[in-house]
């Protein structure tokens, strides 16, 4: 997917002089041009309703409606806006819930200002974006957390060819990307997909990407 010569952003966050410095990021690339700010989730999802940009950049906390409120109701009104989130958040629960949002882009502040244009530009052109201290986090949580069942390694049962789908998986990349990148069917990434799955006793919607994520190092 090409990104447009101009991407026209929304921002919502309710501290002004984050806001603000976040603006100067953005703005200082000039295929990017911040049209509307707001400082409550309510605010942000009117502005988005009625100026239709390509990107909304939304803290995830905020008063009137949270940024996975506003994520659910453009997802509902099928809103062409593609949304990055920033947040302070890094667990695992609301990394799901972020993906059950149908968002693409996860900035964790403490990176905001290196990693914002990046990430701006990487949904705008259909890909996703996850900071990469994500990953670390999660890792670092479960081996400290020693939670039953929760993988942990099992990567020396993975093929090569296995290993490359996992590693693909990690970079956002989508089955049918991976099928390209490696010469092989959609149908045949869905195989290794499954197959990955039941080697490392992966359950649930999200658990393979965020299992990719937090192995990424590794792969």
């Amino acid at each position: 997917m090409a990104v447009p010569t101009e991407l026209r952003i929304i921002i919502a966050d309710d501290h002004p002089i984050f806001r603000r410095g976040l603006r100067l990021v953005i703005e200082s690339d000039p295929h990017l041009r911040v049209i509307a700010e707001a400082d409550d989730g309510a605010a942000a999802l009117t502005l988005i309703q009625t100026h239709q940009p390509q990107i909304a950049v939304l803290d995830m906390d905020m008063p009137q409606l949270d940024g996975l409120s506003v994520a659910r109701a453009l997802r509902e009104q099928q809103s062409p806006t593609a949304v990055v989130f920033l947040t302070m958040h890094k667990d695992e629960a609301t990394f799901n819930a972020v993906l059950n949002a149908g968002v693409k882009g996860y900035v964790v502040k403490d990176g905001a200002a290196n990693e914002i244009v990046g990430a701006i530009k990487a949904v705008a052109a259909g890909q996703s974006y996850f900071s990469p201290v994500l990953s670390n986090h999660l890792l670092q949580h479960r081996k400290g957390a020693g939670e039953p069942g929760a993988p942990q390694s099992g990567l020396e049962t993975l093929s090569p060819t296995e290993r490359r789908v996992l590693r693909l998986i990690a970079e956002s990349k989508a089955n049918k990307e991976i099928a390209e990148l490696l010469f092989i069917s959609v149908r045949t990434v869905e195989h290794h997909r499954s197959n990955i799955c039941a080697k490392l006793g992966l359950n649930g919607k999200h658990a393979l990407l965020t299992f990719a994520l937090t192995h990424k190092s590794k792969l």
